[in-house]
């Protein structure tokens, strides 16, 4: 019985500690943060890249018109603010405040409140034209959604910034009258969209999830941010901590969803891969290297594509650390080198096929697995050169002042 008992106390024990764990802090706050850069940079990229192609691509002036778009999202119920009007004005202001909310979450502005406004874009955009897009874009469009889940702003942001040159001795949080404006002018736009236009948000229909719609998702979330800060304000003690542990466990959650994602991409593309025949006999990468498509560099196509020994080992070598990636992530030192050769795999496809915004998205969600301390080496070595940067665009502009005021030197001539 006191081995049973022992046996009992340390499960306990554990559980009690995995408890205190995943509540009492949000986990990953630099990989989520990179998370967040990277996807955001990435579809801002993409989005100033196409600005002059945008009408063409999401816009009026595209072969999927807005009607057949129309009926499309009768269809599949999916959402998108740019089927609310067909007025250009509409598209404008739709892909400029896509651009805008990239932007922030990039800066780490607002990113509660910037997620949201992210996710909408993308979603806005993508579900518009759903044929565009080259495989990134679909993860951009699962992680955009998972990030409104995350505190992905608590290092690396405006935000971040802004907390730590908050005074120590101060007793209450601010007032913060920016965040009430942006919420209040928030609530406002959605009541507007709600009561006079043709959005057609439901409460419990057409959602991300069954019987949870739209309007219940984006009124739950405006409402829970007013409700963050009124706790914050006027109730500091038991109310915030619940709602820290809340907000601690919903980024936890995410942030598996988010690994698991990664694992799953990667695991489903290589045993797909392993069941082609091409892929069995080495040859697969032979081909896209011959597409016109695919060539954005036509003499290192051929280069690479002369060498059926090169070929055969990239061929399998994807399939390989496809495959045994997701076993790795029980090894540290293996899942490192791993994440490596999957780095310079996507940098491979975006040089050699010519898809870079697939890469970068594929980059930005494997980020979630690099180890923390490369991370802080590299924040710690950006910051270094954003200082030595800073001082020296402060330290020219007051040497050639302090020049300009010297007294000139003195010559035989007086």
């Amino acid at each position: 019985m006191s081995a049973v008992q022992s046996g009992l106390a340390r499960v306990q024990a554990a559980v009690a500690r995995g408890h205190a764990r995943v509540t009492g802090s949000a986990l990953g706050p630099h990989q989520t943060a990179v998370v967040r850069i990277g996807f955001s940079f990435t579809w801002l990229l993409f989005l100033v890249r196409e600005w002059p192609h945008r009408r063409e691509l999401y816009g009026p002036d595209g072969p999927w018109n807005w009607d057949m778009a129309r009926r499309l999202i009768d269809g599949n119920h999916a959402f998108t603010a740019l089927m609310w009007s067909d007025s250009g004005l509409w598209f404008e202001t739709v892909y400029a405040l896509a651009l805008v909310s990239a932007l922030l979450l990039l800066l780490g502005w607002r990113t509660r409140t910037m997620s949201v406004l992210f996710m909408l874009g993308v979603l806005s955009l993508q579900n518009r034209s759903i044929f565009l897009g080259d495989g990134g874009d679909n993860l951009i469009h699962l992680m955009s959604i998972y990030l409104v889940l995350t505190r992905c702003g608590q290092v690396w942001s405006l935000d971040a910034r802004r907390a730590a040159h908050r005074p120590d001795d101060e007793t209450e949080p601010p007032r913060d009258t920016t965040g009430i404006v942006l919420w209040s002018v928030l609530g406002l736009a959605l009541a507007w969209v709600q009561l006079f236009s043709d959005a057609g948000l439901s409460l419990i229909a057409d959602g991300p999830l069954p019987g949870l719609g739209w309007a219940t998702v984006l009124w739950g979330l405006w409402l829970v941010q007013g409700g963050w800060w009124l706790a914050r304000r006027h109730a500091p003690g038991e109310p915030r901590t619940v709602l820290d542990m809340l907000a601690n466990l919903a980024h936890n959650g995410a942030l598996v969803v988010i690994m698991g994602e990664v694992c799953l991409l990667y695991a489903s593309a290589g045993w797909y891969k392993v069941q082609g025949s091409r892929w069995q006999d080495g040859t697969a990468l032979y081909y896209p290297l011959h597409l016109d498509y695919f060539s954005p560099w036509p003499s290192l196509a051929d280069a690479l594509a002369s060498s059926g020994t090169l070929v055969m080992l990239l061929t399998y070598g994807t399939v390989i650390v496809q495959v045994a990636f997701p076993f790795t992530l029980l090894n540290r030192r293996a899942k490192n080198v791993m994440l490596v050769l999957l780095m310079l795999e996507h940098i491979g496809i975006a040089v050699a096929l010519g898809l870079p915004f697939f890469s970068l998205a594929a980059i930005a969600g494997d980020a979630v697995f690099l180890p923390t301390a490369f991370l802080l080496w590299t924040g710690r070595k950006a910051t270094r050169a954003r200082d030595r940067l800073a001082a020296r665009a402060v330290r020219l502009p007051r040497q050639r002042a302090g020049d300009a005021d010297e007294e000139p030197a003195p010559t035989l001539t007086g």
